[in-house]
């Protein structure tokens, strides 16, 4: 296992700068210090797996993510992130909890270095792809269905509702204020937080950022979901993600109002929301 070694300190060399820059700001000095033992613990899980190490994919943002080669020739995926980033252990849970139905499986992990083992998707085209805006809408409503179960009370995974409670930290970071934030906009945000909460039923267990980045073309089944936050809700939270992307396509709709609407429609008709 030497040439692996070699192999990952020369990868952690060649590391993006906003990957590095992005781990540095976010996770401060324990982000620093996992980017000098990445190589190490990258070259220690190659050899629990026995794994050849492939270069990583070049759009990282938060964890370390490459393909990698099992003993038998089949393709997988390591993922690697901060260990301390409860991010990462909600992730894991949530794949282990899903097994594969919806979403991509997983296949073994780490948590105590916070890495695990993906399958590989071919042919990995995101949902992004899709230019049929109905379509898309289609197949993401059906991924979702796949993966909203009840589950008993966990208390690894985040509510809805403690998500919310950036608001709160918002007020108290600015002594009450909203910083750069329009004040108007916040107050309206936490009147409809709260509806939302007092109006919510049964809790499931959801993605969490269902967008369609995060919608891969896969082999096993059609579509399946990546990078779960893993967080409980009620299923029409969901939506969110999917209804505000892809940004850049948006950014060059003329109609959204037509364009949201028609996703909203299309949403009732297939998930059945009021």
């Amino acid at each position: 296992m030497g040439d692996c070694i070699d192999a990952v300190v020369v990868l952690n060399a060649a590391l993006p700068e906003p990957f590095t820059k992005n781990i540095q700001q976010y996770f401060g000095k324990a982000g620093r210090d996992w980017l000098q033992t990445l190589p190490q613990l990258l070259a220690k899980n190659a050899r629990q797996w026995s794994l050849i190490l492939q270069p990583p994919f070049s759009n990282l943002s938060f964890n370390y993510v490459a393909p990698a080669v099992r003993k038998d020739g089949t393709i997988v995926v390591l993922k690697a992130g901060v260990p301390s980033n409860k991010e990462i252990l909600t992730e894991i849970e949530a794949l282990r909890i899903w097994d594969g139905n919806g979403c991509v499986q997983l296949l073994a992990a780490d948590v105590g270095r916070g890495m695990f083992l993906l399958e590989y998707l071919q042919p990995g085209t995101p949902l992004t792809a899709v230019s049929n805006d109905d379509q898309a809408t289609t197949i993401a409503a059906q991924v979702m269905q796949q993966l909203w179960q009840p589950i008993d009370t966990n208390q690894l995974f985040p509510t809805v509702q403690d998500w919310f409670g950036g608001l709160t930290k918002l007020r108290q970071k600015y002594k009450g204020g909203t910083g750069p934030f329009p004040e108007k906009l916040i107050d309206k945000t936490e009147i409809v937080a709260q509806e939302l909460l007092n109006s919510m039923e049964t809790a499931v267990l959801l993605h969490g950022d269902l967008h369609h980045d995060n919608i891969i073309k896969a082999g096993r089944q059609p579509w399946l979901a990546i990078d779960p936050k893993g967080v409980l809700g009620e299923p029409a939270y969901e939506i969110g993600a999917l209804l505000r992307n892809p940004i850049q396509r948006l950014k060059h709709t003329s109609d959204l109002k037509s364009l949201f609407t028609r996703r909203i429609d299309r949403l009732h008709e297939l998930l059945g929301f009021d």
